[in-house]
């Protein structure tokens, strides 16, 4: 590997109004390495990559590219000094083409050979407007950039149809177009936040052999993320960063797991969870038959689902997002109409009851957006306690409500979850992402729930609050509840299920038993492939 720094940034020191969020932090990038940048929520990560690439400049540090010192002072001049983002939520158009959104935003001399040099920038919506108003002026090259673009493609192994539609492309394919969108600007530091986090493992797999090939080619890369199976195999050093200041960097092969964990929270992090043996007396608590309902679109998301969950058991539902998983939850909780099929709560038909009636019958919601659906961001964390059980005593006092038991409430749930915060009169919004979901679990499992629906529980959530967060699910399924869990990462469903159910399209393709489940199937059936196992072939 070349020694030579790609990137060099010494003593950043970051200050927001109450917050220093970098302390005299160093990190430093080689040319052909891959480079995996680790923290807890609030760490630090975020708001250094955020100086690196433009959006905030230090109060304090140098920033040296290549061995020249530099002042990024904009987005546009990382990207001048080679430097690209590729977002965990992609920033596509999705009705146009792959090489429309990969030109969108160059200068306007890099579109049109047959203009005058400028360096005035032309937006998408515009620059398409005066062709059409005006063909005769000027002509965009298309095929060119069609070329291209499959040319780029084809060197860095990211083939891709040029002339697609971003809509008609799977999540691993538009992926490759955001990177295909920095390496065509002529990126040779790329920063990837969270790049697996939509991926089935094949197409994880598939990543990580093109970042190798990059590098190989004298990219360097810097890797964000929070699997740490990932990191390390795909890393060449590691740097943590904790409450803002610098913990260390390590070459990978000179750490394991629970080390990096020890770095990231300073402490033991235990990473095989008790999960004690589901009891033999099931009682049935679940049934959903034939479930069919449409997405905000008026498309068809569910199409025939049919499952059950039994008391003590957590059924984890595998998918790549947008396969009808949220609206399955939506479903069940009450929030979607079902257009057809039933769904039994302990033998009852609950298909067409409301949110309140379901909610008195013990079911339980966690959402996947925490602070818009689960929490209201401007309320105060007593407020947001009460949400459910503000008609109820001792909260509830005839037309009233009770501000002593409100208190006594939302302290209880303050020490029992290990809640940080400075003043339960601020809003929640003011929270980090694993203090409201603490909260949020407070809440929704007062009054010990049958059934909890978990929808991306830990998304987004530092090694220590996702630790905490199974936890408490696993005490849940201990004492009996029934547990739904939607969640994107197959380490979590491997280890957290009993029972785990593939969808893709709207459709169950197979419940397998955890014994009985392994990444590739499951992989390969989260990308619509029929896993032909040994019991279908001996029946």
């Amino acid at each position: 590997m070349n020694d030579n720094l790609a990137v060099s940034m010494k003593g950043i020191t970051k200050r927001f109004p109450g917050l220093v969020a970098n302390n005299k932090v160093d990190f430093d990038v080689k040319v052909g390495e891959i480079h995996a940048l680790l923290g807890e929520n609030g760490a630090g990560k975020s708001t250094l990559m955020s100086i690196l690439s433009g959006f905030y400049q230090p109060d304090e540090g140098e920033i040296f590219i290549n061995g020249q010192k530099v002042r990024i002072k904009s987005p546009r001049e990382s990207i001048e000094l080679g430097i690209g983002m590729v977002h965990q939520h992609f920033m596509l158009v999705e009705t146009h083409t792959v090489t429309e959104n990969i030109i969108l935003g160059l200068r306007e001399q890099s579109l049109f050979t047959s203009v005058k040099k400028g360096s005035k920038v032309l937006s998408h919506n515009l620059l398409f407007s005066v062709l059409m108003l005006f063909p005769h002026i000027k002509k965009l090259d298309i095929t060119k950039f069609n070329k291209e673009i499959t040319d780029l493609g084809e060197l860095y192994g990211l083939p891709v149809d040029p002339e697609a539609r971003i809509w008609q492309l799977t999540v691993g394919e538009q992926q490759r177009v955001e990177i295909l969108k920095v390496l065509y600007r002529g990126a040779k530091i790329l920063i990837m936040d969270e790049p697996t986090a939509v991926l089935t493992p094949q197409e994880t797999k598939e990543l990580f052999k093109t970042l190798k090939k990059m590098t190989a080619q004298g990219h360097s890369i810097i890797f964000i993320s929070h699997k740490l199976d990932e990191v390390m195999a795909i890393s060449d050093r590691i740097t943590v960063l904790r409450a803002g200041t610098l913990e260390g960097t390590v070459s990978t092969d000179s750490i394991d797991k629970r080390g990096l964990a020890r770095m990231m929270v300073g402490r033991d992090i235990i990473t095989l969870l008790d999960k004690p043996a589901v009891t033999e007396e099931k009682k049935e608590i679940l049934q959903v038959n034939n479930l069919k309902a449409f997405n905000d679109k008026g498309m068809e998301a569910l199409k025939g689902v049919s499952f059950s969950i039994y008391s003590g058991e957590i059924l984890g539902i595998a998918g790549v997002a947008g396969n009808g998983q949220n609206e399955l939850s939506e479903v069940l909780a009450g929030l979607r109409r079902a257009v057809s099929g039933k769904i039994l709560l302990c033998g009852e038909n609950i298909t067409g009851t409301s949110v309140r009636e379901r909610i008195d019958r013990g079911v339980s919601y966690i959402p996947a957006d925490r602070l818009g659906v689960g929490l209201v961001p401007n309320l105060d964390a007593k407020d947001n306690a009460i949400l459910k059980g503000y008609r109820k005593p001792p909260v509830s006092e005839g037309p009233f409500l009770s501000n002593s038991a409100m208190e006594k409430l939302v302290n209880k749930m303050i020490e029992d979850y290990e809640i940080k915060i400075a003043d339960k009169s601020f809003p929640v919004r003011l929270l980090s992402g694993g203090n409201l979901q603490k909260l949020l679990l407070a809440r929704e499992l007062l009054g010990e729930p049958g059934l909890i629906i978990a929808v991306y529980p830990v998304r987004g959530l530092d090694i220590g609050a996702a630790e905490f967060v199974h936890k408490v699910l696993l005490k849940q399924r201990e004492r009996g509840a029934s547990i739904l869990l939607i969640s994107e990462d197959l380490d979590e469903l491997l280890t957290m299920s009993d029972r785990i159910a593939v969808i893709y399209e709207g459709k169950i393709m197979s419940i397998l038993l955890i014994e009985d489940a392994n990444k590739e199937s499951i992989g390969l059936m989260m990308a619509g492939t029929e896993v032909v196992t040994e019991e279908i072939l001996k029946e």
